[in-house]
């Protein structure tokens, strides 16, 4: 094939992407080459990191924009599958790659439910919401509330749970990367939360959604090669086979025989180690009964609404150059995202079976505690603190209760835990870091975009220049990341619980107003008012009294779903609300009826 270029940059996007795609795995080869001539771990570690990294701000260089148009919405001129792309890299966060298949490992079925939810949240994106925000045409979500309801009061109401919700989000994404730089480069977690910062700013503070949208998919496919090698690689050398998420059904009745000799669900931790969890921990502690398929199905509805709800992910139908494009994006997205949720359930399961069977070379139960102290990737993560060994019966030999770990580091863990080669650890680390990146520079750019474009450009100084809106853009950019890093630092709590924060005061104060914004004619301003207010501060205060306050869940209602009653209380409010107040004018309820036909020109192009 031809490497010549020819026409826009548009059109040579495939040959890009396919050189981009054969240097990568080049580089791979060649540090295999390297750990073949004696290079170290270590070493390799770092250069796939560095290498990656660099590549990522090399793009955000050269897609460095003066253009408002390019600088929030890339142009409106990103092709279907390549925003698909883009999208699942801004959607495997920090939270999928990272911290999703460590909760499976460690909690099993239940967790099950952030795959269902968040997979299932694409079908309501692509039903109620992408192509009619891409037919409105506008920058951000709180420029679709304040444009349809009108006043700048329901705009800055959305201001403010879009920037709570992806602040709440940020915070994990900037947690993983620490997570990562702490151990590639052996450094504090807390000095490694700033050093991803610089990364992630990298990326996207010269050119917005621009250079996001390259970046992420240049991250895209660093992070599915990055999963898909080692759980392939497991599967093969424990005798399941090269397809692993059709064999691991085979896996899992093994480790059912394994636990119950174990202990495991059974044990109880002598000593509990703060912010590490043993395995049977959370398996004991899983709910059964009618609360524990409440707690199952209220997740679900948390993560699909939330899904549906957050303002980075609905932004990306923004950048297409159609209302079709945009339908068709979704159907990418949900492909794309398709390949790692489809493997991650069976990367939790090789790899705790790695740990559990004593046929394996690389169990660590029922072996000297010793011994077990002494392996390389126990000592790497006991040193920055994400793993533990207790000896509570003091008899010298490692019990299933005695071994503590975050979840959140099974995924980078997992080459090792295999005794698969370095290379795989580096790549592993390479892919995490650009799903936590990828992420978390759509969030900065979503919080940014909305306080410069809603609060400052439309709010504050309507006639603000180009140039002004963009220098504010950037600076809060950079004020944005520097809080999110400062928060994350202090490891409030795990990744996957912050992200279903995140999805939990999205849903609270924006789902009902988004979705009854585009379809009932009969909501209105006063209305659309009452839901953000009330279902935000109905959630708020419910996970304060749950998490903080003593007050006993309602029905298996914890803070990880607050969202259910944020948005129950959002829904009654906005309706309730609108049918007591004036309906809206003849012209919005037109604009309402114009944006449900999918198809034609822009609104808000054809208006203005």
């Amino acid at each position: 094939m031809s490497t010549r270029m020819t026409g826009s940059f548009i059109d040579n996007l495939p040959k890009i992407y396919g050189i981009y795609t054969g240097g990568f795995i080049a580089f791979i080869l060649l540090m295999a080459l390297g750990e073949h001539w004696g290079m170290s771990e270590d070493a390799i570690g770092i250069a796939f990191v560095a290498f990656t990294v660099v590549i990522y701000a090399v793009i955000g260089w050269l897609s460095r924009t003066m253009q408002v148009d390019a600088y929030y919405v890339a142009g409106r001129q990103v092709p279907a599958v390549f925003n698909g792309m883009a999208t699942a890299a801004d959607w495997m966060s920090g939270a999928s790659f990272v911290a999703m298949a460590g909760g499976i490992y460690m909690g099993g079925f239940p967790y099950l439910a952030f795959v269902v939810g968040w997979t299932g949240g694409y079908v309501l994106v692509a039903v109620l919401m992408a192509p009619y925000l891409r037919k409105f045409g506008c920058y951000t979500v709180p420029d679709f509330i304040g444009t349809r309801y009108g006043g700048n009061l329901a705009r800055f109401c959305a201001v403010v749970v879009l920037v709570v919700a992806s602040f709440t989000y940020v915070t994990a994404q900037i947690n993983a990367t620490g997570t990562i730089a702490s151990k590639v480069l052996q450094i504090p977690f807390g000095v490694g939360v700033w050093i991803a910062l610089v990364a992630i700013l990298l990326c996207s503070m010269l050119g917005g959604m621009r250079a996001v949208t390259w970046t992420q998919v240049a991250q895209y496919i660093v992070l599915i090669i990055a999963y898909l090698v080692p759980v392939i690689w497991m599967s093969n050398k424990q005798g399941f086979g090269v397809i692993p998420q059709l064999v691991y059904g085979d896996a899992l009745a093994r480790i059912a025989e394994i636990e119950p000799t174990l202990g495991v669900g059974v044990l109880k931790p002598e000593k509990a180690i703060p912010g590490l969890s043993a395995l049977t921990v959370m398996n004991a502690a899983a709910p059964k009964g009618l609360i524990g398929n409440i707690q199952f199905v209220t997740l679900v509805a948390c993560m699909m609404m939330g899904t549906a709800s957050l303002p980075h992910i609905l932004m990306r139908y923004f950048t297409t150059p159609s209302v079709k494009a945009a339908r068709q994006s979704v159907a990418w997205s949900l492909f794309f995202i398709f390949l790692l949720y489809f493997t991650a359930p069976a990367l939790a399961t090789f790899t705790k079976l790695q740990v559990l069977d004593p046929n394996l070379a690389t169990s660590i139960i029922g072996k000297p505690i010793e011994s077990v102290m002494a392996l390389d990737w126990v000592q790497k993560w006991h040193n920055v603190g994400f793993l533990s060994i207790v000896d509570a019966n003091k008899d010298g030999i490692l019990q299933v209760n005695e071994f503590f770990m975050r979840g959140d580091i099974v995924v980078l863990a997992t080459p090792e835990i295999a005794g698969l080669p370095a290379v795989i650890s580096g790549l592993v680390a390479a892919g995490g870091l650009a799903a936590a990146m990828s992420t978390a520079d759509g969030l900065l750019l979503a919080i940014a975009n909305a306080l410069s474009h809603d609060l400052y450009y439309k709010m504050i100084d309507p006639k603000a220049d180009t140039r002004h809106r963009l220098i504010v853009a950037r600076v809060l950019l950079i004020a944005i990341g520097a809080a999110g890093s400062a928060v994350a630092s202090l490891r409030l709590t795990g990744i996957l619980g912050a992200v279903a924060w995140a999805f939990d005061f999205a849903m609270s104060g924006l789902f009902f107003p988004l979705v009854l914004g585009i379809w009932w004619k009969r909501a209105n301003r006063p209305g659309a008012i009452a839901g953000m207010v009330v279902g935000f501060l109905a959630g708020t205060w419910y996970l304060y009294m749950v998490r903080w306050g003593g007050m006993t869940p309602w029905y298996g209602i914890d803070h990880l779903r607050f969202g259910i009653i944020g948005a129950g209380a959002s829904v009654i409010a906005m309706v309730a609300v609108s049918l007591m107040t004036k309906e809206p004018d003849a012209e919005t309820q037109a604009m309402v009826d114009e944006i449900r036909i999918p198809r034609g020109e822009t609104y808000l192009s054809a208006t203005h």
